[in-house]
């Protein structure tokens, strides 16, 4: 045993000299680089040169904050891959992983804190002399750069701190990923992907690639960490954690192509820095997947010892880092996407939109929405391997529910990438119409599919020790937090708040001119419409059951909200969003007519789906007394109801009783008789 442990031991000291090494350089490289180019990109910008003192510190804390915040999410992921089956709550067992989780969090906040204000700086060109003055202070929040982004990366960061140092609890740790993927996603969606013509395409998929390169290299990362430390995964764990890994970086490295045509805007691969720097990215990836190929196969021969572990690892590791540290390169250096000329609506939205709103415009003039695509494609493909899988048991599933299931994304890609996506942001009436397809059609489709039900049958839990996605649904069903998110008084009122709070405040006006708005305003709505729906059709079992006539109230109670809404739209003579409209200067928008059929579509699509749930919710209550009806005739015929055999019992004590009354207590007789 003392054996062993000198090996883990002795396996550890190179995969510690790497990390250090190659960590130190992906956070010095890019403070270096920015050093070396000077006031160049600040020129090609038209931006005023903040001091070499500021453009080398921001490109340093920056490269820290995000290598901080991939060890975070890899050690949040590593425990819940790691956390063991229980029939109690899950708890993270004290471990040199919880210790570096806290310490990455740590390290995540505190740079993030002092890297909003570097930015901001950074982006509006003031120098730190210049903050002695009251209207370099003014100038400074005026003219930063996405300072919202930098917010959310804050509060992500102090959330998933608090959250680390102050539980273990598995369920909680569910949540810090959340909250991480929030903050890793916010300097993101400003980044590089949202300057130039086609930008909604390259964010869409950038989206998606930021969080799964925070997971892929921070699984990387904290397993390579742990190994420097002497502790080594479980075989059973080391096959996940090959899994997850592969899977997530096939999914960071599948978007690049697209990106890479996009930042290069038709410019040579070797003609820019940019080209050089996506070039020592690809070798990266190259190094880490050829890494994790050996693992995969050594560990499925059963020939993975603690130093051939060691020696990929190490190898990973750097993989890792060098992608790290090329890309926080390119956040110095502007590429040629930027200098390509776009049009007015293509600054806004990506793409132009030439002809005026019409019927045919909406059911011809297509525009793949690869948001909501991707995440189509994943969801029905993954509810039809678990329809697969139940098959292979032997087991049935309704046809009807896959058929709702599929059908609900069909129709969100429909409207996404149809004419009503590309016209929801210059046409305020198609923008509605697009919202209120996410919030009150497409939940009524998705909730009625069980993809809960089905992820529990499918998903069976397994004779192992390590807690499967059976168990982790169990856990979070369980869960007091989340049975407070679905109180249905506060989904009622989230339900209804979200069309007042974001129509009638200055919200919408902030959102609408940029391509992450969009994509937030449409998946909250349908978020939000799932859980409202869920708790009135939803086949699945969520933490709250409300009664059937509780459900019928609820639906009852929400439509006269959206018909006032739809009236206060239409009665309204001030134009929402106007600021924006007309800085897109469509000639062919009328925005008061707009906004008025805007108000009928509101109006109509609030009243006539609920209407058509209320038909639904009718059918289920009447199934449902059927079903408990032929199951008390079958406890009849059989003399299994217990409630047929309480009253015979109560019928028969009473009967009882009455004969051991005295005859003196008896009731006296009529004088008549």
């Amino acid at each position: 045993m003392a054996t062993v442990s000198l090996a883990r031991a002795r396996s550890g000291e190179p995969i510690r000299a790497v990390l250090l090494a190659a960590g130190a350089a992906a956070i010095l490289a890019p403070a270096l680089y920015a050093s070396s180019i000077g006031e160049a990109p600040y020129e090609a910008l038209a931006r005023t040169f903040p001091g070499s003192g500021v453009a080398v510190l921001t490109a340093a804390v920056e490269s820290l904050a995000r290598l901080a915040a991939v060890f975070t999410v890899g050690a949040l992921l590593w425990h819940v891959l790691a956390m063991r089956r229980t029939k109690a709550r899950p708890v993270a067992p004290a471990s040199i992983s919880l210790t570096i989780l806290r310490v990455a969090a740590a390290v995540w906040l505190l740079s993030a804190v002092p890297l909003a204000a570097l930015s901001a700086l950074d982006t509006s060109g003031t120098s730190p002399a210049e903050l002695g003055e009251m209207s370099a202070w003014a100038y400074l929040v005026s003219s930063a750069y996405a300072p919202v982004a930098s917010i959310v990366h804050v509060l992500g960061a102090l959330t998933v701190f608090l959250i680390t140092q102050c539980s273990r609890r598995g369920e909680w740790f569910i949540a810090a990923l959340w909250a991480s993927a929030l903050a890793v996603l916010a300097p993101v969606a400003v980044g590089h992907v949202l300057v130039g013509p086609n930008h909604d395409f390259a964010s869409d998929v950038a989206y998606f690639q930021g969080l799964a390169e925070a997971g892929a290299l921070g699984l990387v990362l904290l397993t390579a960490t742990n190994m420097a430390f002497g502790e080594f995964p479980t075989p059973a764990l080391l096959r996940r954690l090959f899994l997850t890994t592969s899977v997530l970086l096939a999914l960071t490295v599948a978007p690049e192509p697209l990106i890479a045509w996009f930042k290069l805007a038709g410019t040579p691969l070797t003609a820019s820095p940019t080209g050089w720097l996506l070039l020592a990215k690809w070798v990266s990836a190259a190094v880490l997947a050829l890494a994790l190929l050996i693992g995969a196969r050594l560990t499925r021969k059963k020939q993975a010892t603690a130093g051939a572990l060691a020696g990929i690892t190490t190898v990973a590791a750097a993989g890792a880092l060098g992608w790290l540290g090329a890309a926080a390169m390119m956040l110095r250096e502007p590429p040629p996407q930027y200098f390509v000329p776009a049009s007015i609506p293509q600054v806004f939205m990506g793409y132009d939109v030439d002809d005026p709103v019409s019927g045919s415009v909406w059911f011809t003039h297509w525009r793949p929405n690869l948001f909501f695509l991707i995440l189509a494609l994943a969801a029905v493909g993954g509810y039809l391997y678990g329809v697969r899988r139940l098959a292979r048991r032997g087991d049935s599933w309704p046809i009807g529910r896959t058929i709702a299931w599929s059908l609900g994304w069909v129709i969100a890609v429909v409207i996404t990438s149809s004419g009503f996506g590309k016209y929801s942001a210059p046409d305020f009436a198609t923008h509605m119409i697009v919202h209120m397809t996410l919030n009150m059609l497409v939940p009524v489709f998705l909730v009625l599919g069980g993809p809960i039900t089905l992820a529990l049958r499918a998903a069976r839990p397994k004779r192992e020790e390590l807690a499967g996605l059976h168990t982790w649904i169990t856990w979070l069903l369980n869960w007091r937090v989340l049975r407070w998110v679905y109180n249905p008084l506060f989904v009622f009122a989230f339900f209804i708040i979200s069309y007042y709070g974001l129509y009638l405040s200055a919200l919408f006006g902030k959102l609408m001119p940029f391509h992450w708005g969009h994509q937030l305003m449409n998946t909250h709505f349908l978020i939000i419409g799932v859980m409202f729906y869920s708790l009135v059709i939803g086949v699945d079992p969520t933490p709250r059951q409300l009664p059937h006539i509780g459900k019928l109230g609820y639906i009852v109670a929400a439509m006269p909200f959206h018909a006032f809404f739809g009236i206060v739209l239409m009665t309204s003579r001030h134009i929402i969003g106007e600021d924006f409209y007309r800085r897109l200067d469509m000639p062919w928008a009328d925005l008061a007519n707009s906004q008025y059929v805007g108000g009928g579509v509101t109006w109509a699509g609030g009243e006539l789906p609920l209407l058509v749930v209320v038909v639904a919710l009718g059918i289920q209550w009447a199934k449902q007394d059927a079903r408990e009806a032929r199951r008390k005739d079958r406890h009849y015929d059989t003399g299994l109801d217990q409630e047929f055999d309480a009253y015979n019992e109560m019928l028969e004590k009473l009967a009882a009783r009455e004969a051991k009354t005295p005859a003196a207590l008896a009731p006296p007789k009529d004088s008549h008789d």
